[in-house]
């Protein structure tokens, strides 16, 4: 059965407030959750950016779900600091715990003021992080001179089963490449048709391991209400790359995104009052063979959504009545 989690986004949510939303998510019936990992928001209207790493920790210790992160190493994070945590949290929530790795952002790396590189490059430093935590996870001792260095590095505390890396992909073309080094593929809703594709193309690449998929969504019980959070929120995400991998602050998001029609925001956000409409479209996702779904509602208030969704889409996902 596919695994209904909660996506806590970090942009959004004040992180006291989002351990209250993930921890209140089990409580209704959610069976997983996974977070964002970003210096900055989207758009100044979301106004936060809490540190991931300190929030993962408490999130694992206060509820008893599975946790994925979305990280990007090699410039904002050394591949060895990420090894380490991966292998700290990994050691102390055991088999609770995996990490997608991709080529990150601008808005958020930019920060170390260095070059942002292309994204050929990106991705080849992404393959060299990728071997490097691998082989620390592995307990070697790992020295790597390239577009990422590292001197004689070695993890002292490690888990006994090293968690998954997922490759994060939202082209057909990243997915197959995924396949390559990756121990499960995440990606973004998008049209049926297209995430087929990249399923596809992922497992005949010989892609192993799980397949998640987040899903951005806007509820409210009117209709009227469901757009306009959506809008508010989520206008500054309707940018497909690589738009939304070069630009470098809110500020730059939020000016190119004012004039961004409703029709394209549906595009990119699940939009609905009617809860049966999140149940197909959410059933459609779930025939496609995604093995994790994470549900993102854009409101920045979480408690009416895991509310409704908790008593009214999870059962029927499930075949359950209700």
């Amino acid at each position: 059965m596919t695994a209904i989690g909660f996506h806590a986004s970090h942009e959004q949510i004040h992180p006291r407030a989002l351990l209250e939303a993930v921890i209140h998510a089990e409580r209704v019936g959610f069976d997983a959750a996974m977070c964002s990992d970003h210096f900055a928001p989207w758009s100044e209207r979301q106004g936060h950016s809490g540190y991931a790493w300190s929030w993962l920790g408490s999130a694992l210790q206060a509820t008893d779900l599975s946790f994925g992160v979305v990280n990007a190493p090699g410039q904002r994070y050394h591949p060895a600091i990420i090894a380490q945590a991966i292998g700290t949290l990994g050691a102390m929530y055991p088999g609770r715990f995996w990490a997608a790795l991709g080529s990150g952002e601008a808005a958020n790396e930019h920060i170390t003021g260095e070059v942002w590189p292309r994204k050929d490059v990106r991705n080849a430093r992404l393959r060299e992080c990728v071997d490097v935590i691998r082989a620390l996870l592995a307990g070697e001792e790992v020295s790597h001179d390239g577009l990422v260095r590292v001197d004689r590095a070695r993890l002292w505390s490690r888990p006994e089963q090293p968690p998954a890396l997922v490759g994060a992909a939202v082209s057909v073309e990243t997915a197959r490449w995924c396949a390559e080094w990756a121990d499960g593929l995440i990606t973004v809703n998008a049209p049926v048709e297209h995430l087929r594709r990249m399923i596809e193309a992922y497992r005949e690449a010989g892609g192993r391991g799980p397949v998640h998929l987040q899903v951005h969504l806007s509820w409210a019980p009117d209709q009227a209400d469901a757009e306009a959070l959506a809008y508010d929120q989520w206008r500054s995400n309707v940018f497909a790359p690589p738009v939304c991998w070069d630009l470098d602050t809110p500020e730059h998001f939020d000016v190119v995104s004012a004039e961004v029609p409703m029709s394209r925001l549906a595009e990119v956000v699940n939009i609905s009052a009617d809860l049966g409409r999140h149940v197909g479209w959410l059933e459609e996702y779930i025939d496609l063979g995604f093995d994790q779904i994470a549900l993102h509602h854009v409101g920045q208030e979480q408690r009416p959504f895991l509310d409704a969704f908790g008593d009214r889409v999870l059962p029927k996902l499930r075949g359950q009545a209700g």
